[in-house]
């Protein structure tokens, strides 16, 4: 399953979290979708202080690979 197109568009959280729950859609079962989604959820949530722009940016590489791993499993 090939992750979405423009992935390299990402650049800001809100769009990085569009992305993730669109990639959860992909996802071949509901219980599985459920899973991704309460843990983009989680992460969201604990790293919502974070204010530095280049440790934001290392989290929305980090979560896209992620994401293309997860599809690509």
């Amino acid at each position: 399953m090939a992750p979405l197109p423009n992935a390299e568009l990402v650049q800001n959280s809100v769009q990085l979290y569009r992305y993730l729950l669109r990639c959860c859609k992909q996802l071949p079962e509901e219980n599985i979708r459920q899973h991704y989604r309460h843990a983009i959820r989680q992460s969201f949530k604990v790293h919502a202080d974070e204010d530095d722009p280049e440790r934001i940016q290392q989290i929305i590489k980090r979560a896209i690979e992620d994401a293309d791993w997860v599809m690509n499993k």
